[in-house]
């Protein structure tokens, strides 16, 4: 398909810089106009490659622009509105994940793209991830049997390392704390991998850091998944030790999946990218322990080559070419999800998700 024009609406982002790049690395996309409500701004985008205008007024951009779609990162509190004023020019979005501060925002967004007939997208690429894409194959593949339970570990550098004051750690603007900013994607893949839904959900959350805020910091949930397997996930801003800078924090993650005829587990951020599989299945089992192996390309764009070709699959979709990775539903099935998990600790009760 032919190049097109795409929009980067919010430059303040944590991953507004991140998003650029892979928008300047896409071949899909041949001129990028840039928004954002604060001019000063504008000005720290220091690469000027594929930049065909930059805007503070949405009204002037969008009476001057044509755009065929658009990365949408504002604040959560206000990305929805964002999102509802581009559908209705006719711009397919991809969004920074949650969409929106609550479950009534993001399903307020998604039934706006419905309504305008374009695309919507959310950001999580970790789908592409070529470990998540491994594990993925071989547990839709059977090489585990009939998935028993799963398990993920989100955990990273304190809340100290991160500062403190970013709308991130404000509820009112945020909705949520590591489960929003972090926890939403293990959420994604666990549901994702095994293409099974969470239907219930007890959880424990908190704030443990002794900074001041609002969101919590460390989560334990439970889940048990349309498929009758059972899972489990922890996450937390809770390593003391940090580099420097926004992409400077350590992490301690983990994520496997476990089956009557084996199990499939790998280190998804911040170790090494292999895949480690033991079955005894059909056709599996003459090699009963194995190791996937990827050494992945120096990339500088958001997830590197695999976010690339996410980004690019979705522009190809908006055009009728092929399946968009992800859709509205699924930042909406993960909202949902979190929001039960909050109700869960404030009631004390397992939450079902027809009742979150």
């Amino acid at each position: 398909m032919q190049p097109v024009r795409a929009g980067l609406f919010g430059l303040t982002h944590p991953h507004s810089k991140a998003h650029f790049k892979t928008l300047q690395a896409s071949t899909l996309v041949d001129e990028i106009i840039l928004y954002d409500t604060d001019p000063s701004v504008l000005n720290s985008f220091n690469s000027t490659d594929k930049v065909a205008g930059a805007y503070s007024d949405l009204n002037v951009l969008l009476g001057s622009e044509k755009i065929a779609f658009g990365v949408a990162c504002a604040r959560n509190d206000q990305n929805p509105d964002l999102c509802l004023r581009l559908f209705e020019q006719g711009i397919h979005i991809i969004s920074e994940k949650p969409i929106g501060a609550s479950v009534a925002a993001v399903s307020q967004v998604v039934d706006g793209a419905v309504k305008a007939g374009v695309q919507l997208g959310v950001m999580y690429q970790n789908r592409y991830h070529p470990a998540s894409c491994e594990a993925r194959r071989v547990v839709q593949g059977g090489a585990i049997g009939r998935v028993t339970s799963c398990e993920s570990r989100m955990v990273t550098s304190q809340v100290k390392f991160r500062n403190p004051k970013h709308w991130l750690f404000d509820r009112s603007i945020s909705g949520g704390g590591i489960l929003s900013w972090l926890g939403c994607h293990y959420i994604d893949l666990l549901c994702y991998i095994m293409n099974a839904d969470i239907v219930s959900v007890s959880a424990v959350v908190d704030t443990l850091s002794g900074e001041d805020i609002d969101v919590e910091d460390v989560a334990s949930l439970s889940f048990r998944f349309s498929n009758g397997a059972l899972g489990s996930m922890q996450a937390g801003y809770q390593l003391s030790i940090s580099g420097a800078g926004y992409m400077g924090p350590n992490y301690d993650t983990y994520m496997g999946f476990r089956g009557s005829e084996g199990r499939v587990f790998w280190t998804p951020s911040g170790g090494p990218s292999e895949v480690y599989l033991e079955s005894v299945a059909e056709g599996w089992h003459t090699a009963s322990q194995r190791t996937f192996d990827y050494t992945l390309p120096e990339v500088d764009a958001y997830g590197g080559a695999y976010g690339i070709a996410f980004i690019d699959d979705f522009i190809r979709s908006t055009a009728g070419k092929g399946t968009a990775p992800t859709s509205g539903e699924d930042a909406l099935k993960v909202a949902r999800i979190i929001e039960a998990a909050y109700r869960s600790n404030d009631t004390g009760q397992r939450i079902e998700l027809g009742q979150a």
